[in-house]
């Protein structure tokens, strides 16, 4: 099994973390989905951006830390995204944790057909009460809290 590295090049481009330069554009790019960019640049150096060939952001993910635990946030993809993209996107983040020495990474989402996919990365579910209080701190998770049938997984690294 071939281990990817930081910033190799794939087929579609690359996925390299995000640099203090990076908050604009991917501000941009966040907010063309329609999504929050509150503490995009405190928490730069934890986001990934995945780039096509031509350079332009193809999809992001990042994580809000909080201590040992990382609530996951900012999931954007572009139509030219493919599935494959998108697992290695996750395997990407997952490492990105693991070397920032996080213990458990956290999701919130209101999207149940996003079970099974996030169940095959070895998510489950979390009850509310169960959270780490550092993510009640949390604008997002303030926020996701007042969304109908909203859920929270864990994944513990």
């Amino acid at each position: 099994m071939k281990i990817r590295k930081w910033g190799e090049e794939m087929e579609t481009g690359v996925v390299r973390c995000a640099h203090a330069s990076d908050v604009e554009n991917l501000a941009s790019f966040l907010e063309s989905a329609n999504l929050s960019t509150d503490g995009i640049k405190e928490a730069i150096e934890y986001f990934l951006i995945m780039e096509n060939d031509s350079g332009d952001i193809k999809a992001t993910l990042g994580i809000e830390p909080h201590g040992k635990a990382g609530l996951l946030r900012s999931l954007v993809m572009t139509s030219t995204a493919t599935e494959k993209d998108l697992f290695i996107l996750f395997e990407q983040i997952l490492m990105l944790a693991r070397d920032r020495g996080m213990e458990a990474l956290y999701l919130a989402s209101n999207k149940r057909n996003s079970l099974a996919f996030f169940s095959l990365l070895g998510f489950k579910q979390e009850e509310t009460a169960s959270l780490p209080e550092v993510l009640f701190e949390s604008e997002h998770v303030k926020h996701i809290l007042t969304v109908d049938n909203s859920f929270f997984l864990k994944l513990s690294m």
